[in-house]
């Protein structure tokens, strides 16, 4: 079983707005993510921890300029906290190992999906392909990931 955790070494390579993001609770510009539009196949994991979070096939295009998923991968990772920030009551989502923020959960997904929208910062994912998930320790999830005719 991989343990996974908040790495102190991997904090201090952060990008600037990967830091603020997950560190900080900050929220990268709308449309500004580089994951944002990303339609290969595979998982998408905590940029710190590398815990396994969301799969493409949950990925959907919500139009709110963020990547947007129906589920966790697997749930026990990411964790919802009651937020009220900036003046709203929303649900917040952190990597639960990692401590990384991610974004918030919503709940105007699509219905026929479970009704949750998963709105996520590029900034704190890292992108793994299908290809690369076997040999990068994320084989269990291949199962939760559809295969794309290139």
């Amino acid at each position: 079983m991989t343990k996974y955790f908040k790495d102190p070494d991997v904090v201090a390579t952060l990008t600037d707005e990967q830091f603020w993001v997950t560190q900080e609770s900050g929220t990268e510009r709308p449309g500004s993510g580089r994951l944002l539009y990303n339609k290969e196949s595979g998982i998408y994991v905590d940029v710190v921890s590398g815990e396994p979070l969301f799969a493409s096939s949950d990925k959907y295009e919500s139009g709110c300029g963020w990547p947007s998923f129906t589920k966790p991968i697997e749930p026990a990772h990411v964790s919802e906290l009651h937020d009220t920030t900036h003046g709203m009551i929303r649900t917040e989502v952190r990597s639960t190992n990692g401590d990384s923020h991610l974004g918030h959960v919503f709940p105007d997904g699509p219905t026929d999906r479970g009704g949750l929208r998963y709105c996520i910062n590029s900034a704190s994912l890292r992108f793994v392909a299908r290809d690369d998930m076997e040999s990068e320790g994320y084989g269990a999830y291949l199962d939760q990931v559809e295969e794309i005719d290139q």
